[in-house]
């Protein structure tokens, strides 16, 4: 079962790179509209906003402030699990984990102009969300992760290259990502990487962009 894709082509080329997750647990220390719009300078093209502990008024809130800011630098803005949230603010999209509402039902609700992105964890996830029509999805953890305190078994660089010819969606890395490991995962299959601590724990977080983005910047010559 697949859903017609036509009207979300459009976000076809944005999709890799370096995908920022904006989760709300980092809000006491760095200010998410503030981080927001130091990526849009820096070049980062796609985004989450995750709150999957405040109310929906705070989550609505903070949203539609982050979807304002995506828009001024021509982001994609998704939504972590909750498509009200992402009807509410107008998002690109909402990314869907394995606990949350089934794709089929999510796709019913948000229509076809949405993308919809999906957590895998391992080799039958991925061909089910292919199967139901995800646009993306998201596939680890790669390594060790603090940003979840209970996730499922790493799967490394062996597990994305295993994944890799399973599907021809594009594919996002997540899980422990740093600078060093974004080239590799890249020749392992990975059409660009997720990260949130990696980048709201920077101390530098111009710096730590400027890394990430490294591997996806055009080399000489190309």
């Amino acid at each position: 079962m697949t859903s017609d894709r036509t009207s979300r082509h459009r976000f076809d080329s944005l999709l890799n790179g370096l995908y920022l997750i904006l989760d709300e647990r980092w809000s006491s220390r760095c200010l998410m509209p503030d981080v927001l719009r130091e990526a849009g300078q820096a070049g980062v093209k796609l985004v989450q906003y995750r709150n999957t502990t405040g109310s929906m008024k705070q989550a609505y809130e903070v949203a539609s402030l982050l979807r304002t800011i995506a828009k001024e630098f021509e982001m994609l803005f998704i939504a972590n699990d909750r498509c009200d949230l992402a009807m509410a603010v107008e998002a690109d999209g909402v990314h869907l984990g394995q606990t949350d509402l089934p794709l089929p039902l999510a796709r019913q609700l948000v229509g076809d102009a949405m993308l919809i992105g999906v957590s895998t964890h391992n080799p039958e996830q991925v061909r089910m969300a292919t199967e139901e029509g995800a646009d993306y999805l998201g596939y680890g953890p790669i390594f060790p992760t603090s940003t979840k305190s209970h996730h499922d078994p790493v799967v490394g660089l062996q597990g994305m290259e295993h994944i890799r010819g399973l599907t021809p969606l594009p594919v996002f890395a997540i899980g422990g990502i740093t600078p060093d490991s974004v080239a590799g995962l890249c020749q392992a299959g990975a059409n660009g990487v997720a990260v949130a601590s990696g980048i709201l724990d920077a101390l530098d977080r111009q710096h730590a962009f400027t890394q990430y983005l490294a591997s996806f910047q055009p080399k000489d010559g190309s």
